[in-house]
């Protein structure tokens, strides 16, 4: 997978001009770009133009991964062969040890500060980062080392944006997230355990077509994606506003499709787009199964609060998108209805002498005439 010649041969891979159109029209809309992105990455890509990208794996379970093999829009193969050039994945790439080192040298001389970094995984710190090591370098040296080379950082998953599950209490290796262990460098956040795969490849692309990223939050996460709670959009809020709770796992509530917020749900503190974005383009979420979320992009919940305990709503009443149906009413005091008298007599007085003057100037008008 080495970056050695970037100029695509779609007839030899077995895929036509027509395809290979719909496969960019395909990736773009599935990830919010406009439709004249499609054209656009087509023409980056058959000149040749496909970004490198170099994928470090530190502290995970790979989850992050094994999820973005599970896009089928576009799908994987289709990513790394026709829009990215995936120059360094220790997970997919064949080579291994001394070989996939100097694949990543490589990559990074050919590309230096033009390559996408992806990180996934936690990056443990204690006792100098001993307790990870990548080639005979701690995971926190060559994090740095690459970060320094890199275009653009991009943390995938809840523990590459912040420590996520190795950061648990009592945390003994110092698990870390991308950017508390590189301060001063932009670094795109896409928590989620594990992330859509879909905010990761719009974030990809935006940045490979357009040569920008998506707007950010305080945190580092794209806005498109975290802007909003999952309280906003969950398909149970319905059941929310009505005060229909599921009490217990398998009560009628909970046959009936009600609000899990008593159960735990931390949605109503949770920013992300499951319920919009559906994830495993099946729904196969938390929610969409019939469990309460967890929170997982959220550094302050999950790992943290018991999936038990219940959250405060920010927002209880009314609720966020809607008026409130009735507003409460107040009584009138004396010295309201005493101004309220003064200018409606005054209003009264102003509109007599207008029409006094408006019958005089008639009047005139018509002695005139005649």
């Amino acid at each position: 997978m080495a970056n050695v010649d970037r100029s695509p041969n779609l007839p030899a891979n077995g895929v036509s001009r027509r395809t290979f159109l719909e496969i960019c029209s395909i990736a773009a809309a599935a990830v919010g770009l406009p439709a004249s992105a499609a054209a656009k990455i087509a023409t980056l890509v058959q000149a040749g133009r496909k970004p490198s990208v170099v994928w470090l794996s530190l502290a995970e379970c790979t989850g992050c991964t094994e999820s973005l093999l599970r896009t089928s829009m576009p799908a994987l193969d289709e990513l790394i062969l026709d829009l990215i050039s995936l120059d360094y994945h220790e997970a997919l790439m064949a080579p291994s040890g001394e070989l996939a080192h100097s694949s990543l040298r490589q990559t990074m001389e050919q590309n230096a500060g033009s390559f996408i970094l992806v990180v996934e995984g936690a990056v443990q710190t204690a006792d100098g980062g001993i307790y990870c090591k990548i080639g005979g370098e701690t995971a926190l040296e060559l994090l740095r080392e690459v970060a320094d080379a890199a275009g653009v950082i991009v943390a995938i998953g809840s523990c590459a944006s912040w420590g996520g599950i190795p950061s648990a209490d009592p945390n003994p290796t110092g698990a870390q997230g991308v950017p508390h262990v590189l301060p001063g460098k932009t670094v795109v956040t896409i928590p989620g355990c594990p992330p859509n795969p879909y905010n990761f490849l719009g974030t990809v692309l935006q940045y490979a077509t357009f040569g920008t990223l998506p707007t950010l939050d305080g945190l580092g996460r794209p806005k498109f994606a975290f802007a909003r709670t999952i309280h906003e959009h969950c398909p149970r809020r319905a059941h929310f506003d009505a005060g229909r709770f599921v009490r217990r796992f398998g009560d009628e509530g909970h046959q009936n499709g009600w609000c899990l917020y008593e159960l735990g749900c931390k949605g109503p503190q949770t920013y992300a787009n499951c319920p919009t974005r559906k994830f495993g383009e099946i729904g196969a979420w938390p929610i969409g199964i019939g469990h309460p979320c967890f929170g997982c992009t959220e550094q302050g919940l999950a790992f943290r609060v018991p999936l038990f305990e219940t959250v405060e709503i920010q927002r209880p009443t009314p609720p966020d998108t809607y008026p409130s149906i009735a507003s409460d009413q107040g009584g009138v005091s004396p010295a309201a209805t005493a101004v309220a008298g003064a200018v409606a007599g005054a209003a009264a007085t102003a509109a007599y002498l207008a029409s006094r003057k408006l019958g005089d100037l008639n009047d005139d008008g018509a002695g005139g005439e005649e």
